[in-house]
Parts: C-alpha cells; sequence; structure tokens
C-alpha cells in the first residue's frame, strides 16, 4: 500500500505519518509533499504528482486553518479547501483511490441541545466553516470517500491551543479563557489512529471523530495546566466578555461543538480515548521533548 498526506508537517499529518511507519509501512510508500512540493490549488500538479506516485490512499490534511483569517482572506480560503479539495477527489476518482477527508465540527451552528450526528443538518455560521462544508461535498461525490469531522485538535508537531496556553502562562498569576463553548480535545495521536484504522476498511462514509468527553476551554486549560504542574489560575469567561477582553473581533464559533462518535463502534472500530487521558500523554510528550 502507498499513502498520499497533504499537509504532511502539520499536526495531523506528522502523526499520520508517524502511525504508518509504527505499522511497518516502509518510508517510500509513504509521500509527504510540502505546500511547495505539492500546491493542491492546481489541478494540472495534483495531477501530475498522484500519477507518478500513484498512492492507495489519499489523507487530505492541508486545509486553510485561519478561522479568523478566512473572514478577510475569503478567495484565499476558498481556492485552498474547496479548490484544492475538489482536484484531488477528481484525481483520488480518476485513479480510483480511497480519499480521507478531515472536516470540522464548524460545519454546525453549535445551537443543537444534544451531541450532533454524522447525518444532522449542517449549517456554518463561519467563511472557515462554509468552505469546510463545501469540501465535504465535493468528497461526498466519490464513492471510495470517508469524511472525518474533529475538533480542537492538538499534536506535537505545529501551533495549537494547548501551547499557546503553555506559553502565555509563564510569568503570569492569570489567563482570562472561555467557558461557554463545549466541545472535546483531540489528540492528534489518536485521530490518526483511527484514520489510519478507516484506510484499511471498505466502510466509507461520514465519521465524527474526536477523544472522549466533553469540557469547555476553561476546563480544558485547567486540566493541562494541572497536569503540567502550572499555577496559573484560570478566569472563566464568556465568549462575549473574552472578545471584549481581546479587543477585536471575532469569526463566529460554534458554542456546542459536542459530536456523537456512535458510529465509529457501530462501524467496528475503536473509540478514541478520553481527553484527559489524551492530555496527559501530550504533556509527557511534549516533556520528553523539551517543550516544557
Amino acid at each position: 500500500m502507498k499513502y498520499l498526506i497533504t499537509g504532511a508537517s502539520g499536526q495531523l499529518g506528522f502523526d499520520i505519518q508517524r502511525g504508518l511507519l509504527e505499522r511497518g509501512v516502509n518510508s517510500d510508500s509513504i509521500a509527504t509533499p510540502s505546500s511547495k512540493d505539492l500546491d493542491i490549488t492546481n489541478a494540472g500538479a495534483v495531477e501530475k504528482y498522484v500519477d507518478n506516485f500513484r498512492p492507495d490512499v489519499i489523507f487530505h490534511c492541508a486545509a486553510y486553518t485561519n478561522v479568523d483569517g478566512a473572514e478577510k482572506n475569503q478567495e484565499l480560503c476558498k481556492k485552498v479547501n474547496v479548490d484544492g479539495t475538489r482536484n484531488l477527489r477528481q484525481v483520488a476518482e480518476k485513479v480510483g483511490v480511497k480519499i480521507i477527508y478531515v472536516s470540522t465540527d464548524y460545519v454546525f451552528d453549535g445551537e443543537n441541545l444534544q451531541p450532533y450526528e454524522v447525518n444532522d443538518d449542517t449549517n456554518p455560521q463561519s467563511v472557515y466553516g462554509q468552505t469546510k462544508l463545501a469540501g465535504e461535498e465535493i468528497v461526498q461525490e466519490y464513492p471510495k470517500h470517508f469524511v472525518v469531522r474533529t475538533a480542537w485538535v492538538f499534536g506535537v508537531n505545529g501551533r495549537n491551543f494547548v501551547k499557546t496556553m503553555l506559553k502565555v502562562a509563564n510569568g503570569r498569576e492569570e489567563v482570562s479563557v472561555v467557558d461557554d463553548q463545549i466541545g472535546s480535545p483531540t489528540y492528534t495521536v489518536d485521530l490518526a489512529r483511527f484514520l489510519v484504522d478507516l484506510s484499511e476498511s471498505d466502510e466509507y462514509g461520514i465519521y465524527h471523530a474526536t477523544n472522549e468527553g466533553f469540557c469547555s476551554w476553561a476546563e480544558f486549560t485547567e486540566e493541562f495546566y494541572k497536569i503540567a504542574n502550572i499555577k496559573t489560575k484560570v478566569n472563566k469567561v464568556s465568549t462575549e466578555e473574552y472578545i471584549q477582553l481581546a479587543g477585536k473581533p471575532q469569526a463566529k464559533r460554534p458554542h456546542y461543538s459536542k459530536l456523537s462518535k456512535d458510529k465509529i463502534e457501530q462501524k467496528g472500530f475503536e473509540r478514541l480515548p478520553n481527553w484527559q487521558d489524551a492530555v496527559k500523554r501530550y504533556i509527557a510528550e511534549l516533556t520528553k521533548e523539551g517543550e516544557l
């Protein structure tokens, strides 16, 4: 089997590559082009690259993910998240290979009262969410697809909320963190394992995959501060209060991002571990890497 990973330099792409190698896949069988090596927005370049490498599976992790930046750079966001995805889906269909598209909780409006099921109505409230949903719809035009919605991602390779807040804590007695947005953190090591499991199957369709359990951003922060032995106090604030404190507008975030992962079990796969366990392993990994 041969694998193409777009966005391989990011958190998730890095751990997919690592997960494949741990399963005994030869490094020559894994293509991890940078955006310089493969411009996914260039249809001709995508076709040429895939024709040359001939993967059996495409893990499509590359995306424009700056949620606030997307509101100002709508064309660029659309080019990457929509046009780039279309180019990859078209070549996947031409060659007849599986494509795994990583999506987001931002395709929902966050107004639910119970966890979102995979077939619930979508209603994205931001440009980022709209472009990711458009990507989902494009990928679903081809039968051999997996769409995996995830949320609150953190990993060792790249920037994320946890790393930012660990740095922010330096020399500060307290920090203010949003407490009225509820969801599930997701460790890329665990998500990558699930995506590789999916790639070995023919159970196509939409999945939700995050670590088990739910929390607010403030509760999440309290947990990793505790594990990292950081004494900085976490002040719990509303989204509106946080925007006032930040002094700049934000794209709308879903207040309720609970995703139902029942389909993972229904299709015979293993759920991701609980988020507190994931945070412990992540802090241990950061410590090992000398980042803490």
